[in-house]
């Protein structure tokens, strides 16, 4: 049983549940979980024959209630059985018709235009055949998502009006992008479950015995005290169980509604605004970007290297590529490479996402590592219970039949031939009661369940602090966590970029948007580089006023100081047409796009770090506008200017360009998707520094984590310097001479390391930069195998697999994909630093409250024992009857659960050392400080 009570202080030395690779985990899952059913460090990807052992066995006297909050297993077998037959379903329809179309080919039928009806010319019915079938030649008939548009009164470039009234018309004719939900439990299903308990049935049973012989033997105004007394408190255990159950449940409903409620951008009257999934009507223009989710059934309108993730609609994990030939976008798929738009031509229940979700019963269950191991801790004391109830039984059944038990009058109760069998009874009822009870009192069935209710308490204390948790068990866990791997941009830093030094021509400009001095030629590139090589886009009103930039900090800092420069966005962007685009990305750290002017030329414009740009360019443009040759002295000019940006904490970003030659273009589609635009003999244009000023206040949470003994390590992307700077001006490095390796490591440096090195190297370092998200992954992994409870942030698509990884993957709420997202544990709504440290402070308020609602329970489950054991033994009698020990029961499982688990936490809390992986459970837990 130590098992149970106890986990191992230090970490074994194969204990894969301290750190591996992900692969690792199915390896050795059967040895890491070898010590007993209850010994589960990290519950998170836990394999479902591991959470069924621990259930069989707990010993539990009201299942429904006990495991309400944990994972149904049964349901979750049901859920993948629904989703392969929805598939299937949908596979099965979509080749009917498919079947059906090549027939119609074969007899030259073609496929009729609705005629119209309401205020648009296509209802949705003929819009589920096109695209939730994947109908192409349907889709031909009615002209292609031009025609489409059309029809739907769509202008593809400013998408719809977006006012209330055609909101309205949209919504009437095709629906809304929502799904019918199952109803929740409702109050009388919670007092229905509490009734399940097997003990209270028993005592129900008794009280009733007892009431019928109290009202024979003693008259209904005497004989009712007893069993009424039993059955009232009986009643008001029920009562206030389901009550306590139904707050929680409307809780986890609450939080769950929050998760779903996906935020994203839409092109509404020409701008882009952001609205709620749930707002998204047929119609709509949507800009989809890597990582996104797809919100509703649509086509492709248009698309660069867009690759769809359809694995949770289809169940094959390859992805698939979008294009004109292969247009239809599913909803509910994810965006894993490239970028587009999509005109939305399905919504809500008309989608194969919306009828999977309004099939799946909703399952909000999740077992936390504390929970199981509390539920082995109750099985534990259960068992003693059960011994010491049975021994109590057992003693006064032989005490009373030999007539050894004296009533308060000094009489025996029971004499052989002489005591009626009425009265025989009654005493014999009364003793079972009292075994019962001590069953009820000594199982400590709250114990578990007060986990759920401190975590719930947590949860919802936590939205207001900027948290949502999407796993119950994140924030138990953020409680042990010993390191946080924290990114750089955003979480450390405001996000809000503006360029401030600018390198152009050659030379150093002053004010950086100064266009009087850079020639015609110089300027006109320049723009025209910042304005086609942008995700983000500007919006300019037409009766005038302010022009909206949007897209992430970045473009939108790049994209304002072009506008001061003089840059007419849209005038740029129709004066070219887009050839090939390479999607910025995170291993490579830049992006480019290939153009074709209206005179037919090819330019291809890159923009990225600029170290990496810079050795990529062998000319710069100069002031004259005339090319220049990059000679050593103009690169080591170039690479100062980095430097000395770097060091001022700015982020460097360089913009160059090249000619390219028309007729290597490749103009078959398919080959035109594999070209690899070249990405040397660049000319350089520019050369900008982005400032992004550390949060406030982020230095005092920096060294609150640190006096809590919780490390924090910047993994970044940007230069070494840059993030050596912030790094410095944020705390998590003390002063100049911490600035070097392990330390500060470059990415490329720590990857190229061997694996027990990778490890040593991994607790120093304080520091990384110009790492790839493969890189924070390797350094996830290096510490979880030296045995850190690790918390991790990211926010792009390439973060999912350390926050998969990681015990805690915390992605930010404002600039993180749905993919981070989805990855998670926890979403950070701010995307700042203080809410990671306020989610610690939470999490080890989980374990404090916890510590004083054991002590507690425990300190009367022994005390109450005793008591009846000592009694019952010396005098055959207990000094606590049934009822008594009902209303102990109510007041230490119920009343005192609620009480001492929504205790707010406290500062002290973060002065303490965080627990770390494995906890003793009854050691540390009554170890109060």
């Amino acid at each position: 049983m130590s098992s149970i009570i106890k986990g191992s202080p230090h970490r074994r030395p194969n204990d894969v549940e301290a750190g591996s690779s992900h692969s690792a985990h199915s390896d050795d899952e059967d040895h890491e979980f070898s010590d007993g059913p209850f010994d589960i460090t990290r519950t998170k990807n836990a394999p479902i024959d591991r959470l069924r052992r621990w259930r069989q066995a707990a010993l539990v006297l009201n299942a429904s209630r006990r495991f309400r909050y944990t994972l149904d297993l049964k349901k979750e077998e049901e859920k993948k059985h629904i989703l392969r037959k929805i598939r299937a379903h949908a596979q099965a329809i979509r080749a009917a018709y498919l079947f059906k179309q090549a027939g119609e080919r074969v007899n030259g039928t073609t496929i009729p235009h609705p005629n119209p009806s309401g205020d648009f010319a296509i209802g949705p019915e003929q819009l589920a055949s096109v695209t939730r079938d994947h109908d192409f030649n349907a889709l031909q008939e009615y002209g292609g998502v031009n025609g489409l548009s059309e029809l739907l009164k769509t202008n593809l470039e400013k998408g719809i009006q977006g006012d209330d009234p055609d909101l309205l018309k949209r919504r009437n004719a095709f629906g809304s992008n929502t799904y019918p939900r199952k109803k929740g439990r409702s109050f009388w299903r919670f007092v229905w479950e509490a009734c399940q308990d097997l003990t209270l049935i028993i005592l129900m049973v008794a009280a009733v015995a007892s009431l019928a012989l109290g009202i024979k033997t003693e008259g209904l105004k005497e004989g009712w005290y007893d069993g009424g007394s039993i059955a009232f408190a009986v009643l008001l255990v029920i009562v206030v169980t389901a009550i306590s159950d139904y707050k929680q449940s409307l809780q986890f409903q609450k939080l769950d509604d929050e998760k779903k409620n996906i935020h994203l951008e839409v092109v509404r009257g020409g701008r882009r605004v952001e609205i709620s999934i749930y707002d998204i009507v047929v119609g709509e223009v949507v800009p989809l970007n890597i990582g996104d989710q797809v919100p509703a059934d649509g086509i492709l309108i248009s698309g660069h290297s867009l690759s769809i993730d359809e694995s949770s609609m289809t169940g094959e994990s390859d992805t698939v590529r979008k294009d004109t030939k292969q247009p239809f976008l599913m909803s509910g798929c994810k965006v894993a490479d490239g970028s587009g738009t999509m005109l939305v031509t399905g919504v809500g229940i008309n989608t194969e996402w919306g009828l999977l979700m309004a099939n799946l019963s909703e399952d909000n269950g999740e077992e936390t590592p504390l929970q199981v191991r509390l539920n082995g801790v109750a099985t534990f004391i259960g068992f003693v219970g059960l011994s010491v109830a049975f021994a109590v039984l057992v003693v006064l059944l032989v005490r009373y039949f030999t007539g050894h038990t004296n009533a308060s009058s000094g009489r025996k109760q029971f004499v052989a031939g002489k005591t009626s069998t009425g009265d025989a009874v009654d005493g014999a009822i009364k003793i079972i009661t009292v075994a019962v009870t001590i069953v009820v009192v000594a199982v400590p069935e709250g114990l578990p369940l007060a986990v759920t209710l401190t975590l719930a308490y947590s949860m919802k204390k936590m939205m207001a602090d900027k948290a949502l948790v999407r796993r119950l068990s994140a924030c138990e866990t953020m409680g042990s966590a010993t390191t946080i791997c924290s990114d750089k941009t955003g979480t450390l830093t405001l996000n809000q970029m503006t360029v401030v030094e600018a390198y152009v021509g050659g030379r150093k400009i002053d004010p950086p948007d100064s266009s009087s001095e850079l020639p015609d030629t110089l300027t006109s590139l320049l723009i025209e580089g910042v304005t086609v090589n942008a995700n983000g886009s500007v919006f300019t009103p037409d009766g005038g006023g302010d022009v909206e930039v949007s897209g992430s900090p970045t473009e939108k800092a790049i994209l304002n100081w072009a506008i001061k420069l003089g840059m007419n966005f849209d005038a740029v962007r129709s004066g070219s047409s887009i050839v090939h685009v390479f999607p910025f990305n995170s291993e490579k750290k830049r992006g480019g796009v290939a153009i074709r002017l209206l005179d037919s030329k090819v330019r291809i414009h890159w923009k990225g770090a600029a170290e990496i740009v810079l050795a990529a360019c062998a000319w710069y443009l100069d002031t004259n506008d005339g090319i220049v040759a990059m000679d050593e002295e103009k690169v080591t000019f170039f690479e100062k200017a980095i430097e000395t940006m770097a060091a001022g904490s700015l982020r460097c970003v360089a913009i160059a360009y090249r000619s390219y030659e028309s007729e290597k273009v490749p103009t078959n589609e398919e080959e035109l998707d594999r070209w690899a635009l070249p990405e040397d003999d660049l000319v350089l244009l520019a050369i900008v520094g982005l400032k992004d000023p550390c949060r406030p206040g982020v230095k005092d949470s920096v060294q609150l984590c640190q006096k809590a003994g919780v490390k924090v390590r910047m993994v970044t992307g940007d230069n070494p310097k840059t993030a050596k700077a912030i790094a410095l001006e944020c705390g998590i490095l003390q002063s100049e001479a911490d600035a070097s390796e392990p330390n500060l490591i470059e990415g490329k440096v720590f990857r190229e390391l061997s694996d027990s090195r990778r490890e040593e190297v991994a607790e120093k370092i304080s520091v990384m930069g110009r790492s790839s998200p493969n890189d924070k992954l390797l350094l996830v992994q290096a510490l979880r195998k030296r045995g850190h409870v690790v918390a991790v942030t990211g926010d792009g698509t390439n973060d999912a697999p350390a926050l998969h990884e990681a015990d805690i993957g915390l992605a930010m709420g404002i600039q993180g994909t749905e993919v981070a997202k989805e990855n998670s544990d926890i979403i950070i709504l701010d995307d700042n630093f203080a809410s990671v440290v306020k989610v610690v402070r939470w999490g080890r308020s989980v374990y404090a409250n916890i510590q004083k609602f054991i002590q507690f329970q425990l300190t009367v489950n022994v005390a109450a024992l005793v008591i009846n054991v000592v009694a019952a033994v010396s005098s055959g009698d207990v000094p606590l009857n049934a009822v008594q020990l009902l209303w102990v029961n109510l007041i230490m499982d119920t009343l005192g659960a609620l009480a001492l688990a929504t205790e707010p936490p406290t500062d002290h809390l973060m002065h303490r050392p965080p627990v770390g992986r494995r906890y003793e459970i009854l050691i540390n837990l009554l170890n109060l400080h």
